[in-house]
Parts: C-alpha cells; structure tokens; sequence
C-alpha cells in the first residue's frame, strides 16, 4: 500500500542518480549485492549485541540500495533481465529475514518469550512472497494484503530502532503487530488465490 503511493515520487527522485551510476559502470546487480552484503553482515553483527538504533541506521543505508537497483534496471538494458529479477527477489527475502534473524538472537540469549513471536514475522515474511510467486507459476495476480514488504519492514525497523532508544513497550508492540499483520496477509493471500482458482 504504502510502496504503491510512494514509489512514483521516489523513483523521480532518484532518477538522476541511477542515471549517473550507470554512466560510471556500475551494474544493478553490483549495486543490489553490495546492499545484501551491508544488509546482512549489519543485523547479525550489531543486533545479536542489542546495538540496536546504530544497526538499524547502518541497515538503513545499505537498505537505500533496494531503491536503486531496481530504477537502474529499469533505465538500462538489465531491466529484461530475469537473472536480475531474480537477483533481486531472492536477496530481498534474505536481507528482510536477516533482521529478524539478529533480532531473533538476540531475544534468544536473553531468553525473552518475545523471541517466539519474532519467528512468526519470519515464517510470515516468507510465506508472503512465496504464496506470490506460486500463484503467478498459475499465471494468478496476488499482490493484494493488508501489509506488504514495504509496510513490514517499516515497522520492523521503526520498533527495533524505537527499542535503542529505550522507549517502553515499542519492541513488544511492534513485534506483535508484525505477526498479527503478516498472518492475516497471508490468509488474504490464500483467499485470493482460493478465488481464483474456483473462478
């Protein structure tokens, strides 16, 4: 929802730059596996030790990545490939699962309960854009969901930062929106494609 609305403005926006790191030789897929790297190698270095407001400002950063590979590709001529569609999907859920994987790690070590709902927003994170890409293989659109990848993420990592400030309550409250959200985006999901099928 919130990528829909905002993703023709940020696109515009950044634009020019895209343009210009095409012109110096770097590729989208460079640009999308730097990303990961800085993605991954961030939460499992500084969440697992609860440095949790500096990790998700690194994370932020090399995050910017996901908005550039993508415009590249599109401007140039990798935007027909599917190896970089691919690419960029694959990473995507690796990046995401990530992050709740430090987290995880760290609620684990302190033995907090927390931790079990934090494997929800995993399980869920990744049963969404896998019931995406099966009912595409049944040539089915489902895109549909009260929380995509954009929304999740937001709120993945507002709570955690939040929580490296010590505001109260913020990592509960957003871990348990998580998986509430991405179980009933899941359910939508299935409906979607349930329709479909029995159409």
């Amino acid at each position: 929802m919130i990528s829909r609305s905002l993703k023709p403005a940020v696109t515009r926006l950044i634009t020019p730059v895209a343009s210009a790191a095409l012109r110096i030789g770097i590729t989208p897929n460079g640009v999308t596996w730097v990303g990961a790297i800085g993605v991954i190698a961030s939460a499992l270095i500084f969440y697992p030790r609860g440095d949790f407001f500096l990790g998700t400002a690194v994370i932020a950063v090399f995050a910017l990545s996901d908005l550039f590979d993508g415009t590249m590709a599109r401007i140039s001529k990798a935007g027909a490939s599917k190896w970089g569609s691919f690419l960029d999907s694959t990473i995507d859920r690796i990046t995401d699962s990530s992050i709740l994987l430090g987290l995880a790690v760290y609620l684990i070590n302190k033995d907090d309960r927390l931790s079990t709902v934090v494997l929800v927003t995993l399980v869920t994170g990744l049963l969404v854009p896998y019931i995406r890409a099966k009912a595409e293989s049944f040539a089915i659109e489902c895109t549909g969901g009260i929380a995509e990848r954009t929304e999740r993420l937001i709120i993945a990592m507002s709570a955690i930062a939040l929580e490296g400030l010590h505001v109260p309550f913020v990592l509960a409250i957003g871990m348990w929106l998580l998986a509430v959200l991405g179980s009933i985006t899941v359910v939508q999901r299935m409906l979607i494609v349930r329709r479909a099928l029995h159409a």
